[in-house]
């Protein structure tokens, strides 16, 4: 579904992404792990076209994404959740979740889409008509996440979901994630919260410095010594 070839990303004269290639197969989970600054968020954005890399090839499916602006990849069936949530916060719940569907003309689905949304946070149901600036962190991860839901996506971007939040929280929002899946979103997940985006990968792919250093399936990872003494406190 998305294959990243060779990808070669910098900011000025600094070299982010080092040429690094990698595979999200249909109705897989990947996660990303790494450090802050390995290239995780840096990468997402290049895949969503919010930066342009310097070289190198992203596919999804067979179309190649580096020329296409960031607004028509949404309309490609390709949807990313920003780190630090990003919600318009002088919009109300209800209005942000139908900016996702902003490039969308199929009004029955679109309404399906907002009930299934709504059944999948309740909490987001009840505060309807609540500015999403006066919602909790929690709320706030669960709009972004609601937000890009309906925009139909294929494949979803998830970075950072976990950050901030309380481990009662981080537990919910990754069930949400993997209900998501079976329900037949793709997910790439960028989260620094290795042992719980280890815990429900099909694959995983650890990113240091702009290159990838291991990949596996995320068992194989979370039981490798190098990954337990750099990432999870082993």
């Amino acid at each position: 579904m998305l294959k990243v070839e060779n990808l070669v990303v910098r900011y000025g004269m600094i070299e982010a992404i080092k040429g690094i290639s990698f595979e999200v197969n249909d109705g897989e989970i990947v996660t990303l792990i790494g450090a802050n600054g390995a290239g995780k968020t840096t990468t997402m954005h290049a895949i969503s076209g919010l930066i342009k890399p310097v070289s190198g090839s992203i596919w999804l499916n067979d179309t190649e994404l580096t020329k296409i602006p960031g607004h028509k990849i949404v309309s490609m069936g390709l949807a990313q959740v920003p780190e630090g949530r990003r919600v318009f916060a002088q919009q109300t719940v209800e209005e942000n979740l139908t900016l996702g569907a902003y490039a969308r003309k199929d009004k029955e689905k679109i309404k399906a889409d907002m009930d299934y949304v709504y059944d999948l946070f309740p909490r987001l149901k009840e505060r309807h008509a609540q500015l999403a600036g006066t919602l909790s962190g929690g709320e706030q991860q669960m709009l972004a996440m609601g937000r890009a839901l309906m925009a139909d996506p294929n494949i979803i971007l998830l970075d950072e979901p976990s950050m901030g939040l309380s481990p009662l929280l981080v537990s919910e929002i990754f069930a949400i994630i993997e209900e998501i899946n079976n329900k037949g979103k793709t997910v790439l997940l960028v989260e620094q919260n290795a042992k719980r985006a280890l815990a429900i990968a099909d694959h995983a792919y650890v990113l240091e410095t702009g290159r990838i250093t291991l990949e596996g399936t995320g068992e194989q990872l979370a039981s490798d010594e190098r990954v337990q003494k750099a990432y999870l406190g082993g």
